[in-house]
């Protein structure tokens, strides 16, 4: 018995000891968080959300930064060439999984040179128009938008976007024809839909709200299967008049291809942790946000199905990079 107590031992020091040195004490030092989106975007404010609570659990800071460009790519292709050695990570989201096939000449390729860590939530978007828009309904903004085909536009945080391609899909499903105006983040999209120099935008829920219930905006429906309890009152786009239709944002993390498996499992294990706390599932569930929890496994294969939907659709709607 002693014997084989001391062949047991001698197993689990061997096989710590051919772990790479990062990943027995991981971290040791602070992590960074890359998010190559505008600052105040859904990516920006659940990356720091999430950067903290694995600082608690951790016991080292992960500072946020924002790199935004490129619809994605400039960050992105930041995290793709740093050390695989889990201090910088991605805070991506399904922007990434449209430009596999929207952009064919990126740096790099989301499942060549990233490691799939963990998914971090979901969430609704908004159809909204400025107030000078001669419709208040779904409805009539589609009877204006074909009486005045090429005229009217809408805005988005960039080319592959989930509000691109939201709007890209509704024009398709809807059959209209209206400009896209691509911006450089979030921000400046806003500002000009708020000051009506583009007449639509579909944007995060939790974001437009507020200039919504303060008339700044028209809701003319959210994007998700069912009405968002953030904007009860506004109808789906799916029941107020193109049917099936439906368009989220989700978010995840992911580390740079070759960062060791046990540190990526490591933090797969502390972010599941984090989404499946009944305190974030009801604070989420405020802001119009719902959690996701798989293995890294079930991630990769996630990612692939949305990439293979996303290049359909991309087909099918005729989008490109403006």
């Amino acid at each position: 018995m002693a014997h084989l107590a001391r062949g047991l031992l001698a197993f689990i020091f061997s096989a710590l000891a051919a772990l790479p040195a990062g990943a027995q004490n991981y971290p040791s030092r602070p992590v960074r968080i890359i998010v190559p989106f505008a600052a105040g975007g859904p990516a920006d404010i659940y990356a720091r959300f999430v950067g903290q609570r694995l600082q608690e659990a951790l016991g080292q800071p992960f500072v946020v930064e924002d790199r935004p460009g490129g619809g994605s790519v400039l960050g992105t292709d930041a995290v793709a060439k740093s050390a695989p050695d889990g201090y910088t990570l991605l805070m991506m989201s399904n922007t990434h999984t449209v430009n596999e096939s929207l952009i064919s000449n990126k740096p790099f390729q989301l499942l060549r040179d990233f490691a799939p860590v963990s998914p971090v939530n979901y969430s609704d978007l908004v159809l909204v128009v400025h107030p000078s828009v001669a419709a208040n309904t779904l409805t009539e903004f589609i009877a204006l938008a074909k009486s005045k085909p090429h005229v009217l536009n809408y805005a988005s945080s960039g080319p592959g976007t989930p509000y691109h391609m939201a709007g890209e899909l509704f024009k398709a499903m809807a059959g209209l024809d209206i400009v896209h105006v691509p911006y450089k983040g979030s921000s400046g999209a806003r500002t000009d839909i708020l000051g009506g120099q583009v007449q639509m935008m579909f944007d995060a829920i939790t974001t437009m709200a507020p200039n919504v219930r303060a008339g700044k905006l028209k809701a003319l429906g959210t994007t998700g299967k069912t009405r968002s309890p953030v904007l009860p009152e506004v109808p789906t786009v799916a029941e107020a008049g193109v049917p099936g239709y439906e368009a989220t944002i989700w978010l995840g993390i992911m580390a740079p291809v070759g960062t060791p498996k046990p540190i990526v499992e490591r933090l797969n294990a502390e972010i599941r942790k984090i989404v499946s706390s009944a305190e974030v599932k009801e604070a989420w569930a405020k802001q119009g946000a719902a959690p996701m929890s798989m293995s890294t496994e079930e991630f990769g294969q996630y990612m692939r199905e949305d990439i293979a939907k996303w290049a359909n659709i991309v087909k099918i709607s005729g989008a490109k990079v403006d």
